[in-house]
């Protein structure tokens, strides 16, 4: 049942992890934060990197193992997650979103930062990260470095404030590289030229 509320999708497992394609990832510190020590304290764990290093398999491998030792947990996208709220129709609708959010263990925002948000959007994420700072651990994966979350939220007053929650108690994990997801594709496409080239034979 906790497996199925995380809403984890499919995912490959970090024993099938290519550590060697990334320029740069720090190894032991994504084990450590598989030891789930983050969740103990509440702290919050943040995977910065561009598109296709491994970031979303990483917080899913952490979520997984989370449910497995017994934790609640969340995993959503930023845009399903604030459109979501930002829908509620009515105050009671909102609050009772809000806490749904709020109230498990590990929540989990993916990609945040592909899209832009209005002010609306930036004060739903800033009432959950407040609503859950110090007291339950968030993980946010994002393919933009803090200074440009202004880009974001564009005009948002609270941006500040979100940061400064987000970063305090927290580990930031930068992955460098090129897109592992590319990088597949261009060897399936290669794959099915031999294969044709092989077939007019």
């Amino acid at each position: 049942r906790r497996l199925s509320s995380a809403k984890l999708g499919r995912f490959k497992s970090l024993t099938e992890f290519d550590w060697q394609w990334p320029a740069k990832i720090d190894q032991q510190a994504v084990h450590r934060v598989m030891q789930l020590d983050f969740i103990q304290d509440p702290s919050n764990i943040i995977l910065i990197g561009s598109n296709g290093v491994g970031k979303s398999t990483i917080a899913q491998n952490v979520g997984y193992q989370a449910v497995m030792q017994g934790h609640t947990v969340l995993f959503t996208s930023a845009a399903n997650m604030l459109n979501d709220l930002a829908a509620q129709d009515g105050d009671n609708a909102l609050r009772r979103r809000l806490a749904h959010y709020s109230k498990t263990t590990l929540l989990i925002i993916d990609e945040v930062g592909y899209l832009s948000y209005s002010n609306r959007h930036a004060d739903l994420l800033f009432e959950i990260i407040n609503r859950r700072y110090e007291k339950n651990a968030t993980l946010i994966t994002t393919n933009r470095p803090f200074s440009e979350w202004n880009d974001v939220f564009p005009n948002a007053a609270c941006v500040v404030s979100l940061i400064d929650r987000l970063v305090h108690h927290s580990e930031v994990i930068a992955i460098e590289g090129d897109s592992y997801r590319m990088k597949e594709a261009q060897e399936q496409a290669l794959a099915r030229g031999k294969v044709k080239r092989g077939k007019t034979k």
